[in-house]
């Protein structure tokens, strides 16, 4: 992740006043670490991935960054299985990083998922520049296009894409 893009979901959080945060992907911690630091102090983030390891990874980051431990729960799985046993309407941000294949579907999750008000964000939508290249493209960046088509044409949600890192495609459930 570039420091633009973890900057960014700094910002993001804290703009919405985040106390509950989906983080889909947890990776090695670096997004995550990011938007602890934008939610409030006493604010939870909940990640799932299904690589046991990289939650574990991601648990001694934190704890080296100075969070409590009850400041996250960490769910070991696939996104599409864990996502439905979540709240609705109890969360100010979602936050994609996970299978870009699974994109569209992360995005009717994270519509049950999200307060009014609150936010969604993808990482990774210009797919190193091939979202916008007009040859043939992997089924990937299909996916890509397709959650790109479906958050500029919903009439529930107000959407921006921000040119860091990778792209960060943000939108706020109306």
């Amino acid at each position: 992740m570039s420091p633009g893009t973890g900057s960014a979901l700094r910002l993001l959080a804290a703009s919405v006043d985040a106390k509950a945060v989906a983080e889909i992907g947890t990776g090695c911690g670096v997004s995550g670490i990011h938007l602890l630091h934008g939610m409030r102090p006493d604010g939870v983030l909940t990640t799932v991935d299904p690589e046991p390891e990289h939650q574990q990874f991601a648990r001694q980051a934190f704890r080296a960054c100075g969070f409590a431990s009850n400041r996250a729960r960490f769910i070991p799985g696939r996104a599409l299985e864990v996502l439905p046993r979540l709240a609705d309407a109890g969360y100010d941000l979602v936050f994609c990083d996970g299978d870009r294949q699974e994109y569209p579907e992360y995005l009717a999750e994270s519509l049950r998922l999200l307060r009014v008000g609150g936010l969604v964000v993808f990482e990774g939508v210009f797919a190193s520049g091939r979202t916008v290249d007009s040859g043939p493209q992997p089924s990937e960046v299909l996916r890509l296009r397709e959650l790109l088509r479906t958050v500029r044409e919903s009439q529930e949600l107000v959407p921006s894409l921000l040119p860091v890192g990778d792209g960060l495609l943000c939108a706020v459930k109306r």
